[in-house]
């Protein structure tokens, strides 16, 4: 059964699109098929870990929104980007850079509805294993709805005061909302911090599994989202986690 993996932060800056896209790449490098929906369509720029220029893609998330094509439309497939060489297959559905495009979305918003009949379309129309979210920070419509509609749940936070009590919140909604399964990432970890600490303080504090905590990494800081950094740190321990997790979302209910 397809599975909807929704990935969230309550701040910016968490590393959650990056770790969005290395998850989805070292799936669909197990030889599923696998698609990233970049809702934050305030904000967007998952694209750019992907390669792709912004003036290359004609149609975006915000034309299906408009009615100006349908959801599968809007997907590309940048299998090429990892050259897979299994069965396989990556596709990236992008939101518009275009600075009308999201005052537009400011301004008027749209009916979000429409983004769960557009992730039922997608698995539908490209037979997908999974489909994962890259949601916009904090708490909004579209936010609540992947939520909702999610397998999965992955909060990702910082060892940060402010990051602890945002996730709070976003928990205590997520569960309001019946999650079906809900796990934390901790990024940008030094060195020095007690990771085994760390895990046991959160995993307290908000009653819920730690499923990887992932160092501050200079490599990741120098490559500036310019490509997958999976696909070139092979043995970098930032991808060693990467594995663990995305082992435990293909194992896991």
């Amino acid at each position: 059964m397809p599975k909807i993996i929704a990935i969230h932060s309550y701040r910016g800056g968490t590393g959650k699109s990056n770790l969005t896209a290395n998850l989805a790449a070292a799936i669909a490098l197990q030889g599923n098929r696998v698609a990233v929906v970049d809702t934050d369509l305030q904000s967007p720029g998952i694209h750019t870990l992907f390669s792709i220029d912004e003036h290359s893609t004609d149609q975006t998330l915000n034309d299906y929104l408009w009615d100006r094509c349908p959801i599968q439309d809007t997907a590309y497939d940048v299998s090429s980007k990892l050259e897979i060489e299994t069965t396989g297959r990556l596709f990236l559905v992008p939101a518009s850079v275009n600075a009308e495009e999201i005052a537009r979305i400011l301004s008027e918003g749209y009916n979000v509805s429409l983004l769960n009949d557009g992730f039922r379309q997608l698995i539908k129309e490209l037979e997908l294993d999974y489909l994962f979210i890259d949601t916009h920070p904090g708490l909004s419509r579209e936010t609540l709805l992947s939520i909702a509609v999610s397998n999965l749940l992955i909060l990702i936070l910082r060892p940060d005061q402010q990051d602890f009590q945002g996730t709070a919140v976003t928990i205590d909604v997520a569960r309001q909302l019946k999650v079906r399964k809900l796990s934390l990432v901790i990024n940008k970890v030094l060195s020095k911090l007690d990771r085994a600490a760390l895990q046991q303080k959160v995993e307290t504090t908000y009653n819920a599994t730690v499923a990887g905590i992932f160092p501050l990494s200079e490599d990741m800081i120098e490559l500036g989202s310019s490509g997958l950094f999976y696909l070139q740190h092979a043995n970098h321990p930032f991808t060693q986690t990467l594995h663990q997790v995305a082992t435990q979302i293909m194992n896991g209910p």
